[in-house]
């Protein structure tokens, strides 16, 4: 039977893993809400490239619609994509360096199980 010692150390690691796995999971679904927005408002872009410059365009404020001027509602919708594109980007880096944790966290993990193995066996 592992010591007391051996034991919280396990304890540790395993939660440790288990925390980025969290992580990991929520910096994934970040990205998927991000990647729905993205394609929400590439919809809303080419609908727009579509219509004329004298096409009326209404915003959605709380209840009430409000005109908008079609340079406007354009320059919004590529302003809006082009800080998702940056949230996703931003996103990603968290993914890879949680992912890279989480491996380094596994192959910790591996060892001392490999370890534990090998003192039961001695």
């Amino acid at each position: 039977m592992a010591d007391a010692a051996t034991q919280s150390a396990y304890e540790k690691l395993t939660e440790e893993f288990r925390n980025t796995q969290s992580d990991l999971s929520s910096f994934i679904e970040a990205r998927q809400k991000l990647e729905s927005q993205l394609q929400e408002n590439k919809i809303v872009q080419k609908e727009f490239s579509i219509l004329d410059d004298h096409s009326k365009i209404y915003k959605l404020i709380g209840p009430v619609l409000i005109p908008q001027d079609k340079g406007e509602a354009v320059m919004n919708v590529d302003k809006r994509l082009e800080f998702i594109e940056s949230e996703i980007k931003r996103i990603e880096g968290q993914i890879n360096d949680t992912r890279a944790k989480s491996d380094k966290k596994r192959a910790e993990l591996i060892s001392f199980q490999a370890q534990l193995q090998e003192k039961a066996r001695s």
